[in-house]
């Protein structure tokens, strides 16, 4: 329990913060701004008087940069980077760097691996490869025109920045995805196991309590009329409590196992203790520990109700178990788990759910020859 509520702390801060500590904060367009750099021997030729038409040129690489700037940004959110905006931004690039790269050469062809930068970024997707392969072959011949074979070494350097930019990228996300997700999965786990505790402790201490109750009773009544009778109702009465307390520490270490006979017996004990006649019945072949406890669970609940609401006189236990499935049926004939009317209360509920999961059914309802009738079904293996 202590490692369950651990990992609850840390998905609930993870959730909190919303920044997974072990991955950092999630990448953005600050991420591809420094390969802007590449830049910088175009903006050396401007001062250097080293460009024919420098206003014009200055004025391309400014228009270059805030394109760029403007689609990086846009990539890291999915919506932005899908809409119309941004690929007319990516377009308007294309365009910049193919007459950039015709009117200088040079350090201006450079602008074609800034541009596979962006469109990887950009493009992330099925239609990547098509995009890829377009691209590198604009700038292999744009840079042919321009450079000769040089144009060759522009266009790898385009096709890479562009597939290793997209392939990342989606790394990355791929892996913020299944943390994400492994992170919900040990939330649900945690409020899984919360659940389950709780259920079995209602269902513990829930039935004990009513034994305790009933016994108490049943001493006070005894007290002035017949003495040993009334200790043999309060030793009865200690030994559900020291009982109960094992119970309730094998429940919170989460090792607990419920044995059907023992609860068999408890449910006479109980039932008797209520003046209300137990009838037993069990029939078929042993059953998996597993397939115990949970029916074990059920005769619990199930008995526990008929003590506390339903006024019987009668109350009959049948367990009847074949190669597939087992069935367990408990039947009173007083006025219904607290009245016909009210239907399965919480307990119940929770029992239900238990047998869904465990591939059985349970159903609870006033019977056709009135009192009330839980039956419950598993299959002999789980």
């Amino acid at each position: 329990m202590n490692r369950t509520r651990g990992c609850g702390r840390d998905a609930r801060g993870a959730a909190g913060s919303g920044v997974d500590e072990r991955v950092g904060p999630p990448p953005s367009g600050f991420t591809l701004l420094p390969w802007l750099l590449m830049g910088l021997g175009a903006l050396s030729n401007i001062f250097q008087d080293r460009t024919t038409d420098p206003i014009i040129g200055g004025m391309g690489l400014l228009a270059f940069n805030s394109l760029y700037i403007y689609v990086a940004f846009r990539s890291f959110d999915e919506e932005r980077r899908r809409s119309v905006s941004t690929l007319v931004a990516l377009g308007l690039m294309a365009v910049l760097t193919c007459g950039l790269a015709l009117a200088y050469g040079g350090g201006w062809l450079l602008f074609f691996p800034l541009l596979g930068l962006a469109a990887g970024a950009a493009l992330r997707g099925r239609r990547l490869g098509r995009w890829g392969w377009s691209l590198a072959v604009l700038a292999g011949v744009v840079a042919g025109v321009k450079d000769g074979w040089n144009g060759i070494n522009i266009a790898y350097g385009t096709f890479l920045s562009t597939m290793v930019t997209a392939a990342i990228l989606s790394l990355s996300d791929a892996v913020r995805q299944l943390r994400a997700a492994r992170e919900e999965l040990a939330t649900r786990a945690v409020a899984e196991e919360r659940l389950r505790f709780s259920r079995d402790l209602h269902d513990l201490l829930g039935h004990t309590l009513s034994v305790i109750v009933v016994k108490s009773e049943a001493a006070r009544r005894m007290a002035h009329r017949d003495l040993d009778a009334a200790l043999t109702q309060i030793g009865d009465i200690e030994s559900v409590g020291r009982q109960a307390l094992t119970e309730v520490r094998e429940a919170v270490t989460g090792y607990r196992e419920g044995s059907l006979g023992t609860e068999l017996d408890r449910a006479r004990s109980a039932l008797t203790a209520a003046d209300v006649e137990p009838v037993v019945r069990r029939t078929g072949p042993p059953l998996p520990p597993q397939t115990e406890a949970l029916l074990g669970w059920v005769v619990r609940e199930a008995v526990t109700n008929v003590v506390r609401h339903s006024g019987a006189r009668r109350c009959e236990i049948a367990v009847s178990g074949g190669d597939d499935r087992v069935r367990l049926t408990v039947t009173d004939d007083g006025a219904g788990a607290g009245g016909a009317s009210s239907g399965p209360g919480t307990g119940l509920t929770g029992l239900s759910e238990r047998l869904t999961v465990a591939g059985g059914s349970l159903t609870a309802g006033v019977s056709a020859g009135g009192g009330f009738s839980v039956t419950a079904e598993l299959p002999m293996r789980g």
